[in-house]
């Protein structure tokens, strides 16, 4: 009979215990005043009994017929303790059974201080061709309580909950229900995703505890060199002198899916990434954070920029054609000093309705405002690219 039951109040008591807190509970009720003296080399104690009469600025007490203050306790004994007065903060729930059963209740809350979130290692092989992935969920407990033997469910995704002003902004991890499943097994749940632990674990307060979510081998990668250009070379000429330097940046690129091995939704996290070098020593050659990423969708990894590879550009021509019209000529340089040929993409936020004159390098419209080149370099080499561009704004 479920419906027999009600919920009639639910409080949250916080008025926790503390020695004053207690004397002032016990005002008007009777307690055991207790003081020492040392007598013979042996320390004795002596009990009074006391009614408490009031506590304001001090004790003022009952002692026999007699009104007393000023008494000093070297510790005060107490029968018990209130009702009211709490070791810790404490929700009280006054139910109601209208049935003529017996009820189990089980009670289903929002918890403070539990926190997690997802952290990766990347190790690429050293032909950067393939990678070993693997994935932890890192759980941190601060919530005042240790949950022991418990089963773990985690909830990922981008879930709307209402702010407080001054409300502590946390993640959750729910501590829930679960049918014993593989290491991590996860499910689509409503929009999001359901992550759950095939074994029960305890996380103790005051802890971080990392779990093995997924693991990848042989997940196959591709490294990736690019310098993306500016919006403002494009209707504007550019003083002569030094060419423009451009950042090369550094990417890893592999792909969720599950004949690389991965293929499990990925909730969002940090990725570091390391690196094996020639004499099997492992580096660490940076870090990223990616988004929540379904299963089939490509990942990108900013490892860092390029130490080896250096690009330049200098704006070969400039001209205005008219108020809104103008077209531009520009040399990129790009010089790989090392052992090893590599293709560099070379984007161009071009920005207005544009046109590609003319071009030494195959190339593709990324966008409505935007072109890349592949500017492939040989080992120790140097590539150029040239291309022509007229702009409308």
């Amino acid at each position: 009979q479920p419906g027999a039951v009600g919920v009639l109040e639910q409080n949250y008591e916080y008025d926790l215990l503390e020695p004053e807190k207690l004397l002032r509970k016990y005002v008007g009720r009777e307690v055991t005043l207790v003081r020492t003296r040392q007598e013979g080399g042996t320390t004795r104690e002596e009990e009074v009994r006391a009614l408490l009469l009031s506590y304001n600025n001090g004790p003022v007490w009952r002692i026999d017929k007699e009104i007393v203050t000023g008494l000093h306790a070297d510790h005060i004994r107490f029968p018990e303790l209130p009702g009211n007065l709490h070791s810790r903060p404490t929700l009280i729930w006054t139910l109601q059974n209208s049935g003529g059963t017996t009820h189990r209740v089980e009670a289903s809350y929002l918890a403070g201080k539990l926190a997690w979130n997802a952290d990766y290692v990347l190790t690429v092989g050293r032909d950067d061709k393939a990678a070993d992935l693997d994935g932890w969920v890192t759980l941190t407990n601060g919530s005042g309580t240790a949950f022991n033997n418990a089963r773990l469910q985690l909830v990922a995704g981008d879930l709307n909950r209402v702010r407080q002003q001054l409300q502590e902004r946390r993640e959750m991890a729910d501590m829930a229900r679960a049918a014993p499943a593989a290491p991590m097994a996860q499910e689509a749940f409503s929009d999001y995703h359901l992550y759950t632990l095939g074994r029960r674990t305890t996380i103790n307060n005051n802890e971080t505890k990392q779990v093995s979510m997924l693991s990848g081998t042989g997940v196959p990668t591709v490294k990736r060199y690019v310098v993306n250009g500016q919006a403002f070379y494009y209707r504007n000429a550019h003083y002569p002198g030094a060419p423009l330097k451009d950042v090369v940046q550094v990417f890893y690129q592999f792909k969720n899916e599950q004949k690389g091995g991965l293929g499990m939704p990925m909730p969002a996290g940090t990725i570091r990434v390391y690196q094996a070098d020639s004499k099997d020593g492992v580096h660490f050659v940076g870090e990223d954070r990616i988004n929540h990423t379904p299963k089939d969708e490509t990942i990108n990894i900013k490892i860092g920029n390029a130490f080896d590879v250096v690009s330049e550009r200098k704006q070969t021509d400039f001209r205005k054609i008219s108020s809104n019209v103008y077209e531009s000529e520009y040399e990129v340089t790009v010089r790989n000093h090392k052992a090893t040929a590599i293709s560099v993409e070379v984007n161009e936020p071009i920005g207005g309705t544009w046109d590609m004159l003319r071009s030494s390098h195959q190339w593709t419209k990324t966008a409505a405002w935007a072109s890349q080149f592949i500017v492939p370099v040989a080992p120790d080499g140097t590539g150029v690219l040239k291309y022509r561009v007229r702009v409308t704004y």
